[in-house]
């Protein structure tokens, strides 16, 4: 017996709902954990990422830390948010805009010694701007301290 149009629209409808679920499932198990996947200083001492896994980290660069080798192309520098740091090292060109005590967001990963190594650095580009991560993590950093705000983004 032949269904009838009516419950082959009803059959249909059902199978595409089901196919949207299923898709929407795989799509979220895809993306686990990286729909995170930026850090502050503070972030980064409560729990550290596994090493090697790539993450962006963010915050201030903290005045006085940065040191350039002889090389001219190798940096290690500090990122804070005021209340925690976390050590850096980059090898590679330097944006213009970077330095110390200014936004920062560098993405690389930890090494298993624990040193984080950052294959891109990315600067503010105005005295007005900060990335929105970087605005975020310091304010939640500034007021568990009482500290005064950054400024917003």
């Amino acid at each position: 017996m032949a269904a009838k149009p009516k419950q082959q629209r009803l059959i249909l409808a059902v199978l595409a709902l089901a196919a949207l679920g299923g898709a929407g499932v795989l799509a979220a198990s895809a993306l686990g954990d990286t729909s995170t996947y930026f850090y502050a200083p503070t972030d980064l001492a409560a729990e550290r990422p596994d090493a090697g896994k790539s993450i962006r980290l963010g915050g201030l660069v903290k005045t006085g830390s940065v040191s350039r080798s002889a090389d001219g192309l190798t940096m290690r520098f500090t990122v804070t948010d005021n209340v925690h740091e976390t050590p850096v090292s980059y090898t590679g060109l330097v944006p213009d805009l970077f330095r110390e005590n200014q936004g920062v967001v560098a993405t690389g990963s930890f090494a298993a010694d624990g040193s984080f190594k950052a294959r891109e650095l990315l600067a503010k580009h105005d005295e007005n701007y900060m990335p929105p991560e970087v605005a975020k993590a310091l304010e939640r950093s500034n007021k568990a301290t009482g500290a005064a705000q950054p400024p917003a983004a």
